[in-house]
């Protein structure tokens, strides 16, 4: 019985030693620099040049989307859109998607990746657009 007695302390000792290790990992994770992406002028210049090039190059009433669209925009660590994505998905989202990435390989100016740790790393910027009667909400 007396064992039990000098383990069972012992044992605690251990366990709150193995707790703090574990949160002075949590901290040297979280001190991470991250940086998001940016594009020259800021996400409403992007937004103005991506809806320009959409209205210059797609014709959206093919589509006959009504109600509002989120795009989802990766940028890679050298500063270009490599994908977007947009959700709610819908039926023959395909071509409507490749007309989207059409429309943003067209907008002039590059984004600045974002970083972290020094270090250029993909990211996302989500922009939504309600897309109503044929046309787009240029706000």
């Amino acid at each position: 019985m007396k064992k039990y007695l000098i383990i069972l302390p012992l044992l605690l000792v251990c366990f709150k030693g193995f707790s703090q290790e574990t949160k002075a990992q949590i901290q040297v994770q979280s001190g991470e620099d991250f940086r998001k992406a940016e594009f020259p002028g800021g996400d409403d210049a992007f937004r103005k040049e991506f809806l320009n090039m959409v209205h210059a190059y797609i014709d959206v009433a093919l589509y006959a989307i009504k109600g509002e669209v989120t795009f989802v925009f990766n940028i890679d660590p050298k500063g270009k859109i490599d994908k977007v994505d947009i959700l709610p998905r819908f039926k023959n989202d395909e071509t409507f998607i490749d007309d989207m990435k059409f429309a943003a390989k067209k907008v002039k100016g590059k984004w600045k990746p974002a970083t972290k740790n020094g270090v250029p790393v993909d990211s996302k910027t989500i922009m939504k657009i309600r897309f109503d009667n044929h046309t787009y909400d240029h706000d």
